[in-house]
């Protein structure tokens, strides 16, 4: 059972018998009376982000989530399949709840999958993923020095700005939080 002070970011607890995780905290200390604490949290099954204020007095269930090591086998558009790399047990996921992870995901990818009461709920990717531009504008020899971007295709649909330099068949490493090019790989 957590306290209120347990809920830190990055914290997992139950509320309404859903798996959520802290994104923001703040403690407000009140006078003569106790603290509350605002935090914004993420339903890890629907993706939502709600506002939350509780009391000093509020207690937390943690939420058991389970991680497993799973191989990105493909997709049929709506659902994205994996298969355990231990067990070889597939699970499928709906294309909501990976959350813009599928613009990273390509056949054969090591992923990590969480669970919660034995359903398999999101996916935890690398901070950078490797894919290829698949179709870009040609740049000038004379522009690579130049700040000047251009968009790029990738191998998954994800089009990003890159340098005038790159060229279609490059692989490039891509930030997978901000979905922005590092680097040629």
């Amino acid at each position: 059972m957590y306290n209120w002070n347990d809920l830190k970011v990055g914290k997992r607890f139950l509320m309404n018998w859903e798996p959520f995780q802290v994104v923001s905290y703040a403690q407000k200390v009140m006078g003569r009376g106790g603290s509350i604490i605002n935090i914004k949290a993420k339903n890890l099954i629907t993706g939502a982000n709600i506002p939350k204020t509780f009391s000093d007095n509020d207690r937390f269930e943690p939420a058991d989530i389970r991680s497993s090591n799973y191989d990105y086998l493909y997709n049929d558009g709506e659902n994205y399949y994996f298969m355990d790399t231990t067990s070889y047990e597939q699970v499928s996921l709906a294309k909501k709840a990976l959350d813009g992870a599928e613009l990273f995901l390509i056949d054969g990818d090591k992923v990590t999958l969480q669970e919660f009461n034995g359903s398999p709920i999101n996916i935890t990717l690398e901070s950078t993923a490797i894919l290829e531009v698949t179709d870009t504008p040609p740049g000038e020899k004379w522009d690579t020095a130049t700040g000047w971007k251009k968009p790029a295709t990738l191998i998954t649909w994800l089009i990003i700005q890159v340098p005038l330099f790159i060229n279609i068949g490059d692989k490039l490493i891509v930030d997978t939080k901000t979905k922005e090019y590092r680097s040629r790989a």
